[in-house]
């Protein structure tokens, strides 16, 4: 039943203007329509979209949302110069480290930063 349905990240975010800002200028993504939840869907990359909605602070420790793209190393530089930090990570018995904020793992190459509202995002090139 949902074999070629598409499937796209819903973030919840505390400050709804802040967070479009942070989508639009910092990643690059465009809001291709809002609702009166108060909530936000962006067009991404193919056809995706990211769907943002305000509520009050949630936390989760994981990636919530991931990237796919070709270039890491670049979207990266491109990423900090506009002022978004890299975490560093380091897990020792899965193998991950970042190095400049880059894990590199096999051929798969990713890193990951927080938006604006603490939620854990990623880019990688899988």
């Amino acid at each position: 039943m949902l074999t070629n349905a598409p499937i796209h990240p819903t973030l919840p975010v505390v400050d709804l203007e802040r967070a479009k800002r942070f989508y639009e200028q910092k990643l690059g993504l465009k809001v291709t329509r809002t609702d009166p939840s108060p909530g936000a869907v962006l067009q991404a990359g193919e056809g995706t979209k990211l769907y943002i909605y305000q509520r009050s602070a949630t936390k989760a420790d994981h990636t919530a949302a991931s990237f796919t793209i070709t270039d890491v190393e670049t979207a990266v530089k491109e990423l900090k110069a506009k002022g978004v930090v890299f975490e560093e990570i380091d897990i020792p018995g899965m193998g991950v480290k970042t190095i400049d904020g880059i894990a590199t793992m096999g051929e798969m190459k990713a890193a990951w930063f927080k938006d604006t509202e603490g939620n854990i995002l990623s880019i990688n090139n899988m």
